[in-house]
């Protein structure tokens, strides 16, 4: 049994079981693509790294880890002139033959840990709060001392531990996500009217700070930079699509100085507001002679 969310689990009776730990520090490494048949998790306890996978990295930080699951395809990539200090466990699942309390115990007796197992996700990028680096170093030091029972109450407790975490982290994007929502509904309705990230936050009840922080995670911009995109592509329609002056169609995507909308204009497209009318009725002419 590999798979931390194969449905054999809540089905029969397995125990978690460590096959590889280790502390090691990297310095400008590139790993190549592998994956291995344990689940592992890649804990960062100093500097950063970006653990990459077929279509995405993510960059860790100090006290950020990545659960992955058995046969996912990753790459560990630690940047020029950078280290990263990780500790790395690695732990399939085997059949009961003693006493020991099994993964369908838990799941029985826990209804968060049982609500874990049905994300079925590839990996889960989480932020400790000590609680697992401290599970995870006692595991390795009673594997160190082959300890066989303490090794499996620890891992009883370290996927409990992991299922609090992201069932909480998954709730917690949920709320961003409806947050980003409100936030994207507002700048559209109100893209024509000078507005700033202060109104912004005052609208969704959050602190300007901390709506920049969360608008520049999910959306991958700044929320200021995303208005104004937003009001460019507002203006380019305007330029190729009506005779309305320029200097008013600033005032129509809400910027008051037609000498910073041309600024913009051109930061967000590479032409000025003139440019790109003129060749927006040249292609226009174009078609109509076609």
């Amino acid at each position: 049994m590999t798979s931390l969310f194969n449905s054999q689990l809540s089905e029969r009776d397995f125990v978690p079981k460590i096959n590889a730990y280790y502390f090691k520090q990297w310095s400008e490494y590139e790993m190549d693509f592998h994956s291995h048949k344990e689940v592992e998790i890649m804990y960062v306890i100093d500097g950063k790294c970006i653990v990459e996978l077929k279509k995405e990295g993510h960059l860790l930080k100090k006290g950020d880890f990545i659960l992955l699951d058995a046969h996912v395809p990753h790459r560990l990539i630690v940047g020029s002139n950078a280290r990263c200090r990780m500790l790395n466990i690695e732990f399939t699942f085997m059949k009961k033959a003693d006493r020991l309390p099994s993964v369908r115990d838990l799941i029985k007796k826990n209804e968060v840990f049982a609500k874990f197992l049905t994300l079925n996700k590839a990996y889960l990028v989480l932020k400790d709060s000590d609680q697992i680096y401290h599970t995870l170093k006692n595991i390795v030091l009673e594997s160190d001392k082959k300890q066989d029972l303490m090794v499996h109450l620890l891992l009883s407790q370290l996927l409990i531990q992991l299922a609090r975490m992201a069932l909480e982290s998954k709730e917690e994007d949920q709320q961003t996500n409806l947050y980003i929502n409100q936030v994207l509904a507002f700048i559209h309705q109100h893209y024509d009217q000078d507005i700033q990230v202060k109104d912004i936050a005052e609208e969704v009840n959050l602190h300007p700070g901390y709506l920049h922080r969360i608008f520049r995670r999910i959306m991958q911009t700044s929320l200021m930079d995303y208005v104004n995109s937003f009001r460019m592509e507002k203006a380019k329609m305007l330029l190729g699509d009506t005779e309305i002056p320029i200097i008013e169609i600033s005032q129509y995507v809400g910027i008051n100085s037609s000498q910073y909308f041309s600024q913009v204009f051109k930061k967000y497209t590479g032409n000025t507001p003139v440019a790109y009318r003129r060749s927006s009725i040249r292609t226009i002419e174009k078609w109509n002679k076609g």
